[in-house]
């Protein structure tokens, strides 16, 4: 399920994952070769549905400030972008912090 939102120039999908967020809520998270987004889903149990609902962050790379992993059974990894700090529960928390590292370099570079 690609992110709702328009791509720019040149952007590609790096990873996404079905996650939550601590104070967010349920959502996609997706990480691209530019920008981090968050869109929150809203989900139906009787019917199993889900529905994209609204973009709750979308940023460039350039603006997230540190990244790390956190937990040992129910991982988080953790986003800090200016003074906001996100907490999103994926599978593989520190394989999110790391690509998150490597694509911010890239970014840079460009």
């Amino acid at each position: 399920m690609a992110p709702q939102i328009d791509p720019n120039p040149g952007e590609k999908l790096v990873l996404e994952e079905d996650c939550s967020e601590v104070k967010l809520g349920s959502g996609i998270l997706s990480l691209t070769n530019q920008r981090i987004i968050f869109e929150k889903t809203e989900g139906n149990l009787t019917t199993l549905n889900k529905k994209m609902g609204n973009v709750l962050l979308n940023t460039t790379l350039d603006r997230v400030s540190k990244v790390n992993s956190e937990g040992f059974i129910l991982t988080k990894v953790v986003v800090e972008i200016s003074d906001s700090k996100y907490k999103f529960s994926v599978f593989s928390s520190q394989k999110w912090a790391k690509e998150i590292e490597t694509q911010k370099e890239l970014f840079k570079k460009q």
